[in-house]
């Protein structure tokens, strides 16, 4: 920014104020205060870069932050109160302002998994994930980047290269190596962040999808947009044990699990000998107290069939972030994936935002516009 270049911005933020131990975080729990955030180039530390962020996205694991105890998920928990608290941080987009580091420079866009929910932020740059390098002439206003062989909308790529995108990569090309030609896969949240990433990857590998998804406008998403083979409203049908002998007669070889409970009970009446199921997350279990969540009663099944049955933790995989980016750069421009996703605006709308991901109304991927 040269001579321009601002010694302290005025940046909003979220951060938790009380732990929500079970139900939906509100208001009550995650506020917003204005801070001075100095962001010149000399008063920032060594190995930092200080960023405009553009987005923020909004994904169910950050619920599990905000519980005051260590649960399932294992995540840290944010800390508490308005002098020390800890702002809350999410996958995003940002443009560099001032770098203490030579691989950044001003006007370099970058993307991380740990940004903070704020307007600006002063940031190591070992959280940086990778830099996406804007288009000549294109106003950054269009939210279009360039890569080496053409045109992405940058919307398209937060919601892509973010969280569930990189989870459901993960899934499919690192997990899911047991896959055949012809398996027949079930994936539950079909709709959501993860469910619409890979159901449209495991097609790729040429298996048979069905999905599982709150609306019938949801059903008819996944089989008119993501190429789901087939899919249905857990909602009407609410005998899931009779929906799954319907929809998979010949048994069901791999599930990924975004919901658990009940879901999963049901699954393991179905599975065939040496089925897959990934445990990617519960989100109908998240907003209750451990003893109060739904039990697998038929765990036994596993024994009998010799399932596996696995979680995973995309830390695990952060070494595979750049392939993982590479393969859905080149998946768009050739439009063999699809995305759908909501552009909140404003960083107010966080709270909001959250609480809706828990709810059937939501649809794919969402995205809080923060800086146009």
């Amino acid at each position: 920014m040269g001579s321009e270049e601002k010694a302290i911005v005025r940046s909003k933020e979220c951060y938790l104020s009380a732990f929500a131990s079970d139900g939906i975080p509100t208001s009550d729990h995650l506020r917003f205060r204005t801070v001075d955030l100095p962001v010149s180039v000399t008063s920032i530390p060594d190995g930092h870069i200080a960023v405009e962020i553009l987005s923020i996205s909004v994904d169910p694991y950050l619920r599990t932050r905000m519980l005051g105890r260590e649960d399932g998920l294992y995540f840290s928990q944010f800390k508490l109160d308005e002098e020390s608290a800890q702002v809350v941080l999410s996958c995003g987009v940002g443009k560099v302002i001032a770098s203490k580091d030579d691989r950044y420079a001003t006007g370099d866009i970058t993307m991380s998994l740990v940004f903070p929910v704020a307007e600006y932020a002063v940031v190591p740059s070992e959280l940086i994930m990778r830099k996406i390098d804007p288009a000549s002439g294109i106003p950054l206003q269009e939210y279009v980047v360039h890569t080496r062989t053409g045109l992405i909308r940058l919307d398209r790529l937060v919601a892509i290269a973010g969280v569930p995108g990189f989870a459901a990569w993960v899934v499919v090309e690192l997990l899911g190596l047991d896959l055949k030609q012809g398996s027949n896969v079930f994936i539950s949240a079909a709709a959501g962040g993860v469910g619409m990433y890979a159901g449209q990857l495991f097609k790729l590998k040429g298996c048979r999808v069905i999905g599982s998804t709150g609306s019938d406008e949801k059903v008819k998403l996944v089989k008119d947009e993501f190429g789901y083979d087939d899919a249905f409203n857990y909602k009407v049908e609410t005998d899931l044990d009779a929906a799954l002998s319907r929809y998979f007669p010949d048994g069901i070889d791999f599930y990924l699990d975004n919901v658990g409970g009940k879901t999963l009970e049901a699954v393991l009446n179905h599975v065939n000998t040496r089925a897959h199921i990934v445990l990617c997350g519960m989100v109908s279990q998240y907003n209750q107290v451990w003893t109060e969540r739904d039990g697998v009663r038929n765990l036994l099944n596993m024994v009998g069939k010799e399932v596996k049955m696995e979680g995973f933790m995309m830390g695990t995989y952060f070494d595979r972030f750049e392939d993982f980016v590479k393969d859905m750069e080149h998946y768009l421009r050739e439009g063999k994936i699809k995305s759908k996703h909501r552009i909140n605006q404003g960083i107010e709308a966080f709270v909001d935002s959250l609480g809706s991901i828990f709810s059937s109304s939501n649809i794919g991927k969402l995205i809080i516009q923060v800086n146009p």
